[in-house]
């Protein structure tokens, strides 16, 4: 039977309900009832304030039923707490030995024989866990009384997907965790299958290091040697995110001190397969997932986030992942990755960044039928249902953190992603990497390029293959800079550039069939269905490829651009490296080393006639952390297309003759976080120039205060 003792605490400060169970456990047979007084006696320091509650103000009566043999009952102490202010840190310390040590003393008080109260190695349990059915609730103790996030950060208690619907939302976890609940079973066989992607003897030596200041140099060439010793990408990938979760400064500082070598580890392309494996890899999880079981709570759940002060969110629905389609709920590991890259090369404090993952279903069948999918397993939501979900998130947002969290919109599909861009970018700070990220980055390699080819923009023609978020984003902004620097109006410098999609060369005469994106793009020509035939007949300078179709650039297509161009600029951009639409060496071989070329994902030096070319890699990475740096740095409110024009002409400018040289249209990344700084002080200085900036006064030296702003990684010292 169950006798509760609830003690009620009149703190100013505190309006939590302690509630102490004390549980005795059924008698064989009940022959004999007592009355019994308890009266309980704690000390309670809460949130530092320290509370004494006596006889007075706490205590019980209660008739307990006992056999006629004297014995003393095995007590199981939790506690439960609540408060209708969100969840916060309880930090309750209990002298609840000494009290039940009292308790059992005082023979009047209880008369029951002790049951065996010890578990293996002779530690008694004190709170009942070990005793407990498995469907008697416990509660979670710790130091404090753990809820929310610091429960799924305490390795005693956290139970990962295992936590009930009810233990979600008793314990604030709403959001935290993806929606599936899985049973104890299928974790471990979920941590044999994830083990399977481990070098067992060489995983456990990355992880063991020293956190003193003093030996970091070392500790990073250490870590380093051993994180080589991986054979497999994925290996890599799993040891760099547990180290982030063990020590988020050395994972930063390892993170920035070989951002070239590391930085396709912790995103693309590796990034792309932790996604599609995310449910055998899932751990712990480290962000919000936010799915349709928590429509009308949204605002609730981003409140069980521990952090108040958030900057940035990346947010995904998982439908357009990379180049490998609808992932759903496993597409968590974009928003991960992207923000670890806004700390390491924009300076961005991690605690200041939020990766979120709205769980709407997924149409991947693979997925709906796999047992370790950590996802909802339902087709999408669409429509209405889908467009009001969406608004009460981000209102939600605006409301808990306010009108200057930037919010990064990140592989969304098509329809979405322009639908979304299109209704908030006048009520709220968002920006869509895939749409505007993406075209920033390509415009700069395209200034840059142009310094080895000739000429301006304005004389060049663009081919794209590809015209979804990628591929329209890059053609306008190309459009908007041409027109900046000729002063003609945009819809004259549309007409330099084409787009190939599924259907073939995009021309007016299918416009009535052409989604609204495609449209400006729809130029007077006869249909044509091949790429290649298009590229004959339109005669590209420069050749575009964001179709996420890999070696769709074949040797007939770059013997054709090579035909007419001295040196053809072509530019593979789809991720990961198997939807690349060719390689570097097949660019270089096929144009006979004429080619100007750069990728999305990173390939190695290519030797081709005894000459060494150095590919660029036009990744994403160089715009988006110094763009954000510089919309924080500055207050801004709304994200401007001249922004993302003066951080492309920024971008180029970095590029040196060194670079131009070795055959490079970007700059080394070993410069990235000096690049960030730059890009982030034009972002503001336009921002102030637009009258879009909050905070004021305006610096007078915006590079230095930038970079007075980046995180660093570096220990501190502790008093």
């Amino acid at each position: 039977m169950l006798t509760h003792i609830l003690i009620g605490l009149t703190s100013l400060h505190v309006f939590d309900l302690l509630r102490i169970n004390i549980v005795i456990p059924e008698m064989d047979t009940v022959v004999q009832t007592d009355q019994v007084n308890w009266s309980i006696a704690a000390m309670m320091s809460l949130n530092g304030a320290t509370t004494y509650l006596n006889n007075s103000i706490a205590g019980v009566s209660k008739s307990l039923s006992h056999s006629q043999r004297r014995v003393q009952a095995p007590v199981i102490v939790s506690a439960l707490s609540s408060n209708n202010n969100g969840p916060g840190e309880r930090n309750v310390t209990l002298l609840m030995e000494t009290t039940l040590k009292e308790m059992r003393e005082a023979s009047p008080v209880v008369a029951v024989e002790p049951k065996t109260t010890t578990v293996g190695g002779g530690v008694e349990d004190v709170y009942g866990e070990d005793r407990a059915t498995e469907d008697q609730p416990i509660t979670p103790w710790t130091v404090s009384v753990a809820s929310g996030y610091s429960l799924l950060r305490d390795p005693h208690h956290n139970k990962g997907l295992a936590f009930s619907e009810k233990e979600r939302d008793a314990h604030f976890l709403r959001g935290l965790l993806p929606p599936v609940v899985v049973s104890h079973d299928l974790q471990v066989y979920k941590q044999w299958i994830a083990l399977a992607f481990r070098s067992s003897s060489l995983f456990p030596l990355c992880l063991k290091f020293d956190i003193s200041s003093a030996y970091v140099a070392d500790q990073v060439k250490k870590m380093m040697h051993n994180m080589r010793q991986y054979q497999v990408p994925l290996q890599q990938y799993m040891a760099m995110m547990d180290l982030q979760e063990m020590n988020e400064r050395l994972f930063y500082k390892l993170l920035i001190d070989n951002v070239e070598e590391l930085l396709p580890v912790v995103y693309t392309p590796t990034v792309g397969e932790a996604c599609q494996k995310y449910g055998c890899i899932f751990r712990r999880p480290q962000g919000l997932f936010i799915s349709l079981k928590e429509k009308g709570r949204i605002l609730e759940v981003l409140k069980n986030w521990p952090q108040r002060k958030i900057q940035v969110i990346v947010v995904t629905d998982g439908e357009r992942i990379l180049g490998l389609g609808d992932l759903g709920c496993q597409g968590m590991g974009i928003p991960v990755g992207k923000l670890s890259l806004y700390s390491a090369l924009g300076g961005i404090r991690p605690s200041a960044c939020l990766p979120i993952t709205i769980d709407v279903g997924t149409n991947n069948e693979n997925l709906l039928n796999d047992e370790f999918y950590i996802g909802l397993r339902q087709r999408r939501a669409t429509g209405q249902e889908y467009a009001e979900f969406m608004h009460e998130f981000m209102t939600a947002v605006k409301q808990n953190y306010g009108e200057k969290v930037l919010i990064q919109f990140e592989d969304f599909a098509n329809h979405n992603a322009f639908d979304l861009l299109s209704k908030y970018s006048n009520t709220h700070l968002v920006f869509n990497d895939d749409i505007q990220g993406t075209a920033s980055v390509v415009l700069a390699g395209l200034i840059s390029s142009l310094k080895l080819v000739g000429g301006n923009l304005a004389e060049q023609t663009f081919l794209f293959l590809g015209a979804g978020e990628a591929g329209t984003g890059i053609a306008e902004l190309i459009a908007l800079e041409m027109s900046k620097q000729t002063g003609a109006p945009v819809e004259e410098s549309r007409k330099k550039i084409w787009l190939v999609d599924s259907k073939g060369l995009i021309v007016s005469s299918r416009a009535e069939s052409l989604q609204h994106f495609k449209k400006p793009w729809a130029h007077k020509h006869q249909p044509v269905k091949e790429l290649v035939d298009a590229v004959k007949s339109i005669k590209p300078t420069v050749l575009i490829g964001s179709s996420g179709a890999g070696r769709t650039f074949t040797k007939e297509v770059i013997e054709a651009m090579s035909s007419f161009n001295e040196k053809p600029i072509i530019l593979a951009l789809s991720n990961p490296t198997s939807q690349s639409e060719c390689t570097a060496e097949e660019a270089y071989t096929w144009s006979k080393g004429r080619a100007i070329f750069a990728s999305g994902s990173p390939f190695g030096p290519v030797e081709y006639n005894g000459k060494v070319y150095l590919s660029g890699q036009a990744n994403n990475a160089y715009i988006f952390p110094g763009l954000g740096l510089g919309l924080i740095i500055s207050g801004a409110i709304r994200v401007h297309d001249d922004m993302l024009l003066v951080a492309s002409e920024t971008l180029a400018a970095e590029v040196s003759q060194e670079n131009f040289d070795k055959g490079l249209i970007y700059p080394p990344f070993t410069n990235i976080r000096k690049i960030s700084a730059h890009i982030a002080a034009k972002v503001a200085a336009k921002a102030y120039e637009l009258g879009l900036a909050t905070r004021l006064p305006r610096p007078n030296d915006l590079i230095a205060y930038a970079e007075s702003c980046m995180y660093s990684p570096n220990y501190r010292n502790y008093r």
